[in-house]
């Protein structure tokens, strides 16, 4: 019964245009990623910085195939080095159509 309960527990993320991936599982981030970045575009965040961490290069690779198949995304690219490096991706998000962007 535990562990069906901690698996519906929702987590709730700050939504301010950083997405920290450390905290997550890898399985998570199909789903989580295009959450993610509409509630940004919802909220008026058009511009992403996601942090995948530098390690081999696994979960960066997997950010960027999501991010490549979103159509919500304009572009994206990896961090200069004073924005984290390779240890994060910056990402442009499209603007809502017919819609006035809400916050920064």
């Amino acid at each position: 019964m535990d562990d069906n309960a901690s698996d519906e527990i929702a987590v709730q993320l700050p939504i301010d245009g950083e997405l920290d991936l450390h905290t997550f599982r890898p399985g998570e981030m199909k789903e989580l990623i295009p959450v993610y970045l509409d509630e940004c575009r919802r909220r008026g965040i058009f511009s992403v910085r996601i942090v995948h961490g530098k390690g081999i290069g696994n979960l960066r690779r997997t950010v960027h195939a999501i991010l490549e198949k979103l159509p919500a995304v304009a572009a994206f690219r990896l961090a200069g080095s004073e924005e984290g490096g390779w240890g994060a991706t910056l990402v442009e998000l499209r603007q809502l159509d017919g819609e006035e962007s809400h916050g920064s």
